[in-house]
């Protein structure tokens, strides 16, 4: 019967290809959700779509079927599509948001009901609330108990007054954190965050976050922060499940709940909340958010500083065991900000790869990805009342070039810049944790003079490298190298390319321009390596030209010259990616 019908991915990055199936949706009575995959049944050689569904990583969603061809067995042959899909990509349990009408349909298919509202069903074709529940009842304490669930997008100072006062309520308290990966900071991040900021209250259990409580499955809406008619519909199904299967599993009689006043979406659902659960059996008390000078500690406030590149402002807002987890982030940030930097003479940006063969934007990306996680190491590792040992911080970099070198197949992206910024991030962890048990938090900051006499302090300890591209041009030209730069301070940096950049930080072409101001004055051992002393030079005064006499069209025209002559100032782009991250992590220029 199906020899008449065939499959189609639906792309909906293509207009075309999302005006279609919204309209199909639409006719059938649903709106497209968030999704990363659509594929519908058309009659071979026609372009009227008869049936279609879609998912988000294990959740099938947007299942509808013309109500003509109902009977004509395509939704099981979708969803036996779908389930391979989602299979092949390594997930062990799939699960389904659906309308009522198909609960039988998926039953049939073997998936089983999780909970259910008027308008929709959550279905799952596992064991993963089974073997969740069980998780749940092996963490049980017998008492008044209570949960509070935290996204904790990062960890601030109103979540830690939030936990505290709860916990004075209660005789146990269950902290879950949203597992969705879907905020700036990730999953591990947070739950560690959680871990980190309330070791010291013995009456809390920090628990592992599930599909199961806030997630794209139970309630997408809460992730894209979008008010709409199936909000409703996905509020009730996340407290079912909570009330349900959670609450009973962990013996909890209590939800807490901070207070919303500027968030609609987390209103709604603090308000439903209030509404449902004592109905189910479940005390909701809300706590009042933790206010300083008129405004809300908030994680999203904490946001816009990080992304403004201000930690001071930001470390204010955030717990104090936070920090080093704020440093590492605004250390990729800054990467990410040099590679998103376009035009650029020879390196790799948004347009193509420079005058590299073995590079492109997607590896970068990639590259900087794996090396995120190392950061977050070595600002801990730097957050502590000594120096960390260099062993330990070259022990962390090295674990970090070996997975970067996995991450890209062997080619060198940012080894580099993870000397530079790695011992940098720890000695701004170091001064930051410092400065937190000596002064008061009100007055927290990082001088530039500190952090340059640390960072030379820690380039100190570590010995002269040899062998490397580095080491081999340092010892031909008489250069000074990486290790170098560091023990002397970066004096160019502090004293030329921070002041500069400071300055001119909200113009639109700073990043560029600030890269052509070091390009005129690095002796950029990448160049030397590639090419020689004679075209160092030139790229010197090449760059000066540029700077003072800015056009965009002359990157372009610079682009070309050095992807024909093969240059790559890679030092340089380093020295960016310094340059941006030194100016987030300090007040003073």
């Amino acid at each position: 019967m199906y020899t008449n019908y065939e499959l189609r991915q639906m792309p909906l990055s293509v207009d075309s290809s999302r005006r279609v199936v919204e309209e199909f949706l639409h006719a059938n009575g649903l709106s497209l959700d968030d999704l990363d995959y659509y594929v519908g049944v058309f009659l071979k050689g026609s372009d009227e779509m008869l049936a279609g569904a879609g998912k988000k990583g294990d959740v099938i969603k947007c299942v509808a079927v013309e109500e003509s061809q109902r009977d004509e067995g395509f939704t099981n042959r979708i969803v036996s599509h779908l389930v391979n899909l989602i299979t092949s990509e390594g997930y062990t349990c799939v699960k389904v948001f659906t309308k009522p009408c198909y609960r039988e349909v998926f039953e049939s298919l073997a998936f089983s009901l999780l909970a259910d509202t008027p308008h929709a069903v959550l279905l799952e074709n596992g064991h993963g609330l089974a073997d969740y529940r069980k998780y749940l009842t092996s963490r049980r304490r017998e008492g008044r108990n209570g949960v509070i669930v935290i996204n904790g997008n990062p960890f601030t100072r109103g979540h830690r007054y939030l936990v505290e006062q709860a916990a004075r309520q209660v005789d146990y308290l269950y902290v879950i954190p949203v597992k969705e990966d879907a905020s700036m900071f990730s999953y591990e991040e947070r739950k560690d965050m959680m871990k980190d900021a309330l070791s010291d209250i013995t009456n809390i259990d920090i628990l592992e976050g599930s599909d199961y409580a806030i997630s794209a499955a139970t309630f997408p809406s809460y992730f894209i922060k979008k008010m709409s008619n199936v909000t409703e519909s996905q509020t009730m199904m996340d407290l079912k499940l909570f009330s349900q299967h959670i609450a009973p599993s962990l013996g909890v009689s209590v939800r807490f709940v901070g207070s919303e006043p500027t968030d609609k979406l987390t209103s709604y659902y603090n308000e439903r909340m209030r509404e449902l659960l004592p109905s189910m059996g479940i005390d909701v008390v809300e706590i009042e958010r933790l206010r300083e000078n008129g405004n809300i500690i908030s994680a999203s406030r904490l946001r816009r500083f990080l992304a403004d590149g201000n930690l001071s402002e930001a470390a204010h807002l955030a717990y104090s065991t936070t920090i080093p987890y704020l440093i590492a982030h605004l250390a990729t940030m800054a990467l990410q900000t040099e590679l998103d930097t376009t035009p650029k003479p020879g390196l790799v940006d948004r347009h193509d790869s420079g005058a590299h063969h073995d590079m492109d934007y997607s590896l970068m990306q990639r590259s900087i990805n794996t090396l995120h996680p190392y950061f977050v190491r070595l600002a801990l590792a730097g957050w502590q009342k000594e120096i960390p040992a260099h062993e330990v911080i070259q022990g962390i970099g090295v674990e970090c070039e070996e997975a970067m070198l996995r991450a890209t197949g062997g080619v060198n992206t940012h080894k580099g810049a993870l000397f530079s910024m790695g011992i940098t991030v720890v000695a701004a962890s170091h001064l930051w944790y410092e400065n937190l048990i000596t002064s008061q938090p009100h007055n927290l900051n990082i001088t530039i003079s500190e952090l340059r006499q640390t960072v030379s302090a820690i380039a100190r300890r570590f010995p002269k490298s040899s062998g490397t591209h580095g080491s081999i041009v340092t010892q031909k030209y008489n250069l000074k190298g990486a290790r170098d730069h560091a023990i002397d301070g970066y004096p160019l940096l502090f004293g030329e390319w921070l002041p500069y950049y400071a300055a001119n930080k909200n113009h639109d072409e700073v990043n560029i321009r600030t890269l052509l101001l070091i390009m005129s004055e690095l002796e950029d051992t990448n160049i030397y390596y590639r090419k020689d002393a004679k075209t160092a030079e030139d790229v010197k005064r090449q760059s000066r030209y540029a700077f003072d006499n800015y056009a965009l069209w002359r990157m372009e025209t610079m682009n070309d010259d050095f992807i024909h002559r093969n240059i790559s100032p890679g030092g340089a782009a380093d020295m960016l990616s310094l340059t941006i991250f030194v100016n987030s992590i300090i007040k003073e220029t």
